[in-house]
């Protein structure tokens, strides 16, 4: 049998705050429409900074840093994590297509493109938007939207948690940008 002892903290060289800042990311901004858990968003900035996300942008009535509950989730992920906050998710859109960003809303919509055919342009900076647990990314948003990725799903379920899609997606982003 293998041994394969646990490493410890030490031996898995992570980066400080300081190079993380510094380091190259990926070209993917997240965007929390109006989500509530502070849970979910101190998740989503964890994976964020797993995977060099190059920022995190909170909208309407998401929580922000610093915050007690998104602390415990992230666990020092809100430090390091380059994020902003505006008060509508739409004018957030509205400044990240003025910057040369293709939007996608994380949704389940007509004409939806399924993550796991979703074509990555390593030329192109991307957006995914989050929405509320409830209600989802507004329509508004999706109006706006360069399009909406699904992920494909086979249990009797419709949705999954926020940062369950997150990791998901993000993860997906990642290989396909890197």
């Amino acid at each position: 049998m293998t041994k394969r002892r646990k490493l410890n903290v030490e031996e898995l060289n992570r980066i400080s705050i300081e190079e993380f800042q510094e380091a190259k990311k990926i070209p993917l901004v997240v965007v929390f429409d109006n989500v509530r858990s502070q849970n979910n968003i101190g998740s989503v900035f964890r994976t964020s900074d797993a995977f060099r996300v190059q920022e995190i942008i909170l909208c309407g009535i998401t929580a922000t840093p610093p915050n007690v509950e998104i602390h415990k989730t992230a666990l020092g992920a809100e430090d390091s994590m380059k994020w902003r906050y505006f008060e509508e998710t739409l004018s957030a859109i509205k400044e990240l297509k003025a910057e040369g960003y293709t939007i996608f809303s994380i949704e389940q919509t007509e004409n939806s493109i399924s993550l796991e055919t979703f074509q990555f342009d390593k030329n192109k900076k991307y957006v995914i938007v989050l929405g509320h647990e409830v209600h989802g990314v507004q329509q508004t948003v999706i109006d706006h939207s360069d399009g909406c990725i699904e992920i494909p799903q086979y249990g009797t379920k419709h949705s999954l948690n926020v940062s369950v899609t997150a990791g998901i997606v993000i993860w997906d982003f990642f290989k396909g940008l890197k």
